[in-house]
C-alpha cells in the first residue's frame, strides 16, 4: 500500500471562493486523493483557510467584524461550501491555529539561528490615527523608517536550484516559474518575512521574544504554507487521527510518503522556493514536496473571474443551480492544465447533456427499464458471452489502464476524456448488441447481454467516483451493491452482479440543462456580485 500525502493551496478566508479558484486546487487535488483511496492507498489530504495577512484585516473591516470573528465565521463558511463540493479533506484547518503559531515561530527560530534571518529596514507610512505602519493594500507613497526579518533565500540558491533541478518529472509550468524567479533579472531574493499588522502570528524565535520585532507579526506567506504541516496535528487534536509525525517527519515514518501539491500558477513561487527555504533552512528531517501539480487560469466568459471584484460564479451560488456532480464534470474535463481555459454557459451547458446526460445517463436508463419490462428489477441468467462480449471487455481493459496511466500522471483533462470514452463503449455495445432485438429471437442471449449491461453500470459507478463522487453513489445504490473493488481484472469486474441479482432503476442520474436555464443563468452572471 502506497501512501500518499496531498495539500491544496489554501484559500484566503476574505470571501467565498469562485469556480476559477475550486478548479485550480482544491478540486484537481480531491480527485487525486479519491483516486488514490479507490485503489487501496493510504491517504492524507489536507487544506485550510488562510487567515492572516491584509487582506483578512480588510475583509473584517468592510464585514464591521472584529477579524477573528470574522475569520471564524467564514472558516465555517468555507467548510460547509467545501463539503457540498464534496471536497474529502481528512482535516480542513485554519492557519490562525495555536498550531500553526507555535510551528511558525519555530521555525524562524530555526532559521535565525542557522544564521538565514536578517534584519532589515526600509520606508513605510505611518499612521497617526491607528498608531501603526501601514501595509501597502492600505496607502499610496512611502514615509518613515520600520524594521522587519527577511529570510536570506538567495544565500540558499544553489541548495534549491539543485533541488529544483532533480524534479525532473515536474510539469513544465511549475518548472519555468520556479526558474524564472531563480534565475531572471538580480536572481532570487530574499524576502520579507514580518509585518506590522495586528492580526496574525506574533514574531518569536520559537518560544523566545525577538527583541526589536515586538508588535509584528509573521508575514502571511512565510505562516500560511507551514499550515499545511500544522494542519496534521490539528488532525490529530481533533480526535480524526494519532500520528501525524509519520507523514510530516522522514525521521519518524514518512521517508516511503509520496507528497503531491495542487495550486495555481500565481502560488507556484512561494511553494518551490520560499516554503523549500524554509524547510531546508531548518535543517530538521521535515518532507519535501515530491511533485507540484500547478494550474493556469480559468477565465470567465470573455474575463476573469474575480474574488475583490465579485465578478463569475462563486462556489456557494454554483450549488443553488445545480447539484456538485455537474460542476465538478465540466470544471474537471476542462482543467486549465497546459493553458488558461475559460467558462462560457454555452460550453458548460454542451457539457453537461453530451457527456453525462447523452451518455452515461442515458446508458443507465436504456438498459435498467430494459431489463425491469422484460426480465424484471433482477440481472437476468442465461446465455452466454460470445466474441461481442469479449472484445468489450478487451477495449474496456485497453481505456481502463490507459485512465489509470492519466490519473497516476494527474493529467486532469486526458482522464475525464478517457473516462468519457469508457463510458462510450456501453452505449455502443447496447446499439450493436441490441437486446430489445436480440429478446424477440432469443430471449436468453438477450439476457446475457442484458447482464453484462448491468454490470458495466457498477463498474462505471467505481471508476466514475473520483470524478462524480454523488452520481457514482446513486448508481452503487440502485445496483444494491457494496463492492466497490478497482477493476483489475476486468473479466471479474463485469461479474460481480451475479444472475438473480436484485436492483432498481434509478431516477434521472443527470438531467439536461434546458437552452431557458442557460439564457437565464447567463444573464444572472453577467454582472457584479453584490
Amino acid at each position: 500500500m502506497a501512501r500518499h500525502l496531498i495539500t491544496s493551496a489554501i484559500p484566503y478566508i476574505n470571501g467565498i471562493k469562485h469556480l476559477g479558484n475550486l478548479v485550480g486546487s482544491q478540486l484537481p487535488a480531491d480527485l487525486f486523493a479519491r483516486y488514490q483511496r479507490a485503489r487501496g492507498n493510504e491517504v492524507m489530504f489536507l487544506c485550510a483557510t488562510d487567515e492572516h495577512g491584509t487582506p483578512a484585516e480588510i475583509a473584517a473591516a468592510k464585514a464591521g467584524k472584529p477579524v477573528d470573528e470574522y475569520c471564524a465565521e467564514m472558516h465555517e463558511v468555507q467548510a460547509k461550501i467545501a463539503n457540498g463540493f464534496r471536497l474529502s479533506f481528512d482535516h480542513f484547518g485554519r492557519s490562525s491555529s495555536v498550531q500553526n503559531q507555535k510551528l511558525t515561530q519555530h521555525f524562524a527560530g530555526r532559521l535565525a539561528d542557522a544564521g538565514l534571518i536578517r534584519e532589515v529596514n526600509e520606508t513605510q507610512m505611518y499612521s497617526h490615527a491607528d498608531g501603526r505602519f501601514l501595509p501597502d493594500r492600505y496607502i499610496e507613497g512611502t514615509c518613515p523608517n520600520c524594521g522587519f526579518d527577511s529570510l536570506r533565500q538567495s544565500a540558499m540558491k544553489d541548495q534549491l536550484e539543485n533541488w529544483i533541478d532533480s524534479k525532473t518529472d515536474w510539469p513544465i509550468l511549475t518548472t519555468s516559474i520556479a526558474k524564472k524567479w531563480l534565475n531572471d533579472g538580480d536572481g532570487l531574493q530574499d524576502r520579507g518575512i514580518t509585518r506590522d499588522l495586528n492580526w496574525g502570528v506574533p514574531v518569536k524565535k520559537g518560544d523566545a521574544d525577538w527583541p526589536g520585532m515586538e508588535g509584528k507579526v509573521f508575514y502571511v506567506w512565510f505562516d500560511a504554507p507551514i499550515e499545511y504541516i500544522a494542519c496534521a496535528q490539528e488532525w490529530v487534536d481533533a480526535g480524526k487521527g494519532t500520528d501525524w509525525e509519520r507523514w510530516w517527519r522522514t525521521d519518524k515514518g514518512a521517508d516511503d510518503v509520496t507528497y503531491t501539491q495542487f495550486m495555481g500558477k500565481d502560488n507556484v513561487p512561494f511553494h518551490t522556493l520560499s516554503f523549500p527555504a524554509t524547510i531546508l533552512g531548518s535543517g530538521e528531517p521535515w518532507k519535501l514536496v515530491d511533485y507540484i501539480k500547478s494550474f493556469n487560469y480559468l477565465n470567465y466568459d470573455g474575463g476573469q473571474f474575480s474574488t475583490s471584484r465579485g465578478r463569475g460564479v462563486f462556489m456557494d451560488q454554483a450549488l443553488e443551480i445545480l447539484p456538485a456532480d455537474y460542476w465538478r464534470w465540466w470544471l474537471l474535463s476542462h482543467a486549465p492544465e497546459s493553458s488558461d481555459a475559460e467558462f462560457t454557459w454555452d460550453n458548460f451547458q454542451a457539457s453537461v447533456n453530451k457527456d453525462l446526460a447523452d451518455v452515461l445517463g442515458n446508458f443507465v436508463s436504456r438498459i435498467t427499464k430494459f431489463c425491469r419490462s422484460k426480465f424484471g428489477e433482477t440481472v437476468p441468467e442465461g446465455g452466454t458471452w460470445g466474441a461481442q462480449e469479449q472484445a468489450v471487455i478487451a477495449e474496456l481493459t485497453t481505456r481502463i489502464r490507459a485512465y489509470e496511466g492519466f490519473m497516476q500522471a494527474i493529467e486532469v483533462r486526458k482522464a475525464a476524456a478517457e473516462l468519457r470514452a469508457i463510458w462510450v463503449i456501453g452505449n455502443e455495445y447496447l446499439q450493436s448488441a441490441a437486446p430489445w432485438s436480440t429478446f424477440k429471437e432469443n430471449p436468453e442471449q438477450a439476457a446475457a447481454q442484458t447482464r453484462l449491461a448491468l454490470n458495466l453500470i457498477r463498474l462505471y459507478a467505481v471508476l466514475s467516483s473520483p470524478f462524480i463522487p454523488d452520481a457514482s453513489a446513486t448508481l452503487m445504490a440502485a445496483m444494491k451493491c457494496q463492492d466497490d473493488t478497482w477493476p483489475d481484472n476486468i473479466t471479474d469486474a463485469v461479474n460481480v452482479l451475479p444472475a438473480g441479482h436484485a436492483f432498481e432503476v434509478p431516477d434521472v442520474t443527470f438531467r439536461k440543462i434546458s437552452d431557458e436555464e442557460r439564457e437565464e443563468w447567463q444573464t444572472r452572471f453577467a454582472g457584479i456580485r453584490a
